[in-house]
Formats: C-alpha cells, structure tokens, sequence
C-alpha cells in the first residue's frame, strides 16, 4: 500500500504536507488546550509533525495513520528526533475505516478528507474514535475569493467551482452536520507557498539524480508547468484551514 509515487517524489523534503507551517501548528495547539496526557488520533497523519511537535510541547500521546510508507517511516524518524518516539506511534496502512480501540480526545483529519468520501463521512468516522465531549478537527481547502472562472478552478486542481464553498458558508456548513465550530487556524499565502514551492526544487534536484527515470517526463513537465499554476490559481483563490469542532 502506497500513495501514487509522484506525490512520494514532489513531497520527498516535507514535514508538512499541507499549507500549514510549524507557527500554525503550534498556535492549533495552543488553541486548543491541550494538556498533557490526553490522546490524540490523526487519520493521514503525513511526516507526522503535528503529533510529535504536539508530543514534544504539550504531552500529548498519539496515533498516526498514513498510506505513504515514505512518510510514515519519517514521522517514525522525526519522533526519535524530537525524543517522543514513547509517546506517539505511526501506522503504515489505509486510514479510511480506521476506528480507535482506545476513545480519543481529538481525532483529526488534516487534509485528506477524501479517506471517507468528504468532510461529512470523514466527520462521521472520526466520531466513533472520539470520546464524549472531544474535539474533532478536519483540514480542508476553501474559497478565498469565488474564481471568476471554471477554468480558474481547475487551475486550482478542484473539479469545478462547486467543490468548495467560501469560509462563511464553509463554517455554517459544520453547524447543519450538528456541530459547533469552536476554533480555526488558518492558512496564508506563505503557508501556500511553503507547501507548494518546496516542491519545485524537490524536483528539479531529483530530475538532475533521476535523469533516466520513467517518470521523469512526468516530473519535468510539472516542474514546468506548476510555478505559473500555482502564482496564476491556487494562491489567488484557495484558502485552507483546520477546524476544531464539538457535537452540538
């Protein structure tokens, strides 16, 4: 089990692999009040920066799991790093269905919302992992600003303009599925860049090791096409954001 291997190349130098920097992190953190001890489930849990910055600042123990085996094995490296290797474990393998044996005080799922089919079957998973009264959080991309065009939005890498909705309506959303939202951290467009600019060296220097390899045409055409993409779409248009959210 794997993640398509272009995304283990482009995303290779990550420790996030969303629009989030390391402040926004720990601001989430802070935001919600954690206190040592309490347990923490991150379904596509990446290079696992939130559970082991979280582990190493505020006691938390946790649970990632992620498709991407590259990933996994560097969140497993990252929380020897950071001394918390005790405190937080990582899970090679499929986060969709994925339920807690042990209740959890925060179930989150940052930026793969598609393991359950969406945000709502994704909020809808993660409650059964959730004890009474814990926070779920979902990471998801919103509408800065409506784009002017379809072709804007695909520009954006969404299918249309109707994937996503603007913040208001995005937050109002959560309270027709039966919750409050009690916190955001958002994302800018350093964070934007951060996420999506790292890449293009990434891999400009695996195409200068990888010459030969097949999918190296695949590699150089995205090297080629991505900058003016992203400045021209996704910087414009996107938002994204965590949101921290109780049942009503």
């Amino acid at each position: 089990m794997d993640i398509p291997r272009i995304f283990n190349i482009t995303e290779s130098a990550h420790r996030i692999h969303n629009p989030f920097t390391a402040d926004k992190f720990a601001t989430l953190g802070a935001a919600l009040r954690l206190e040592s001890g309490a347990r923490v489930l991150d379904l596509g849990s990446g290079s696992g920066e939130m559970l082991c910055t979280w582990a190493r600042d505020h006691g938390i123990v946790g649970t990632g799991i992620d498709m991407s085996q590259l990933f996994t094995e560097q969140a497993k490296l990252r929380a020897e790093e950071l001394g918390v290797a005790h405190q937080v474990k990582f899970i090679h393998g499929d986060a969709a269905g994925y339920v807690s044996d042990e209740k959890v005080d925060v179930a989150a799922c940052v930026g793969a919302t598609w393991i359950a089919g969406g945000v709502a079957g994704t909020i809808e998973l993660l409650a059964r992992s959730l004890r009474t009264g814990g926070i779920i959080l979902i990471g998801e991309p919103y509408w800065r600003q409506l784009p002017p065009t379809e072709d804007i939005a695909k520009g954006c890498l969404a299918t249309s303009i109707s994937d996503f909705l603007v913040l208001p309506e995005f937050i109002s959303a959560f309270g027709h599925l039966g919750y409050d939202v009690v916190e955001m951290v958002l994302a800018n467009q350093d964070g934007w860049d951060r996420y999506e600019a790292a890449k293009w060296l990434t891999m400009r220097r695996w195409l200068e090791a990888n010459p030969g390899d097949e999918l190296a045409k695949d590699v150089r055409a995205k090297l080629t096409s991505e900058p003016a993409r992203y400045a021209a779409c996704t910087r414009e248009y996107l938002g994204w954001g965590v949101f921290a959210l109780m049942s009503q």
